[in-house]
């Protein structure tokens, strides 16, 4: 991926417009150039050229996961970072099956997300981040599950209520829920 062309822009998908200004003015300071879409068809009906392109996983009503696969599609030669503020190893996983790059936590910084495009020469000198070597506490192990059989379903919540043994609504509530953050 190149980022010094002056045709090329990278594509930020996110909802929250506050997080995409400061997002775009950190990017601005770096000369580089930030296009940004609230929505998936806003993204896909993009023009411009497009190197890399920056997902939220959480789009109000839609989801980044199933965008993902359009988008690597529609723009073909872009990298793609998944960021998310529900961060889970079942998310993860999927996200990078269907395309993407690289997958960060929020809160990321520019210049973190901006290494999250740099290719890793060698994978022995990639220093793990914190999180792998962290024990995640019950209620955590559980929201990861509860991702994972939600992906399982294809995000259908009545059948992914049924095939956890509990009520829709009560399966609703959790997801409403931030996760632990251990």
């Amino acid at each position: 991926m190149t980022t010094d062309s002056a045709d090329s822009h990278f594509l930020l998908i996110d909802d929250n417009p506050t997080f995409a200004h400061l997002l775009i003015r950190g990017f601005q300071r770096r000369g580089l150039s930030l296009l940004w879409a609230e929505k998936g068809s806003q993204a896909l009906a993009q023009e411009a050229a497009v190197c890399g392109i920056i997902l939220d996983l959480n789009l109000g009503s839609e989801s980044g996961l199933q965008l993902l696969p359009l988008l690597t599609q529609r723009f073909a030669q872009a990298d793609i970072v998944v960021l998310t503020g529900y961060a889970s190893i079942s998310t993860a996983v999927s996200a990078v099956k269907l395309g993407a790059t690289q997958y960060l936590p929020k809160p990321a910084d520019v210049d973190t997300i901006l290494a999250a495009f740099q290719p890793q020469a060698d994978p022995a000198t990639i220093s793990k981040p914190d999180w792998v070597a962290f024990q995640p506490s019950v209620r955590k192990q559980s929201w990861e599950y509860i991702q994972f059989v939600l992906q399982q379903h294809q995000g259908n919540i009545s059948a992914a209520a049924r095939a956890l043994n509990m009520h829709r609504r009560t399966l609703q509530r959790m997801l409403q829920k931030k996760p632990s953050a251990q």
